[in-house]
């Protein structure tokens, strides 16, 4: 059986912790029961090697023996395909977390991502929050109908899902109640918590080294 190595920086800013997006392929190995390693790119240095296995020098990117991919989504459901944990064998079940594993990407996260970024550079007045809106309240309705997104079970689609929304100004922007409920219920999951504990223990673990360096 080939190896699972999920690459993620070496180090990055406190700030960042616990939502570098390698999160969320350590998550669905631990969800699934996949053996994994963990290696790292330097913060600082993205050089040729970086970018020849992530064309915009970002992390995370994920090796299955020869194989090697990058974007977080892609390699979700490479390892959707590996265990039906994460990802029904039937068609309809299949289908449901295919367009809702995409939904959280295209229709959530497509929007949240540069809202957040000009909120935080002070354009409060962006043009995007209506949109932002406008999707967040499409999501509260149907996370105010339903426990999981597909296939009346935890999928991969819910780990993304719960994923997007659990970014704190995302969740501070209106009172939405059943997307709260959502993502803490989600992230209260024991593979969520050893991901997310393993994450922030793996970036902190560089500090004393840079300071050393410093």
């Amino acid at each position: 059986m080939s190896e699972l190595i999920v690459w993620t920086y070496d180090w990055v800013p406190e700030g960042p912790r616990g939502f570098v997006r390698d999160l969320r392929l350590r998550w669905a190995c631990e969800e699934a029961g996949l053996g994994y390693s963990v290696r790292t790119v330097p913060f600082d240095d993205r050089g040729p090697d970086h970018l020849a296995r992530q064309p915009f020098a970002q992390a995370p990117f994920l090796s299955d023996g020869e194989l090697e991919m990058f974007e977080s989504g892609a390699g979700l459901l490479h390892l959707a395909r590996k265990s039906e944990k994460l990802m029904p064998r039937d068609p309809a079940g299949e289908a449901q977390t295919l367009q809702w594993t995409i939904a959280a990407l295209n229709s959530i996260e497509m929007v949240a991502v540069p809202w957040w970024f000009l909120e935080v550079t002070g354009a409060n007045d962006n043009g995007l929050a209506g949109w932002l809106e406008s999707r967040l309240d499409h999501m509260e309705r149907v996370l105010n109908e339903r426990q999981w997104l597909a296939a009346d079970r935890f999928t991969v689609a819910d780990l993304l899902m719960a994923d997007v929304l659990r970014v704190p100004r995302v969740r501070a922007f209106g009172n939405r109640p059943a997307t709260e409920a959502y993502v803490a219920r989600i992230t209260d999951r024991p593979a969520f918590r050893k991901a997310h504990a393993d994450q922030l223990a793996h970036f902190a673990a560089t500090d004393g080294r840079r300071a050393e360096k410093g």
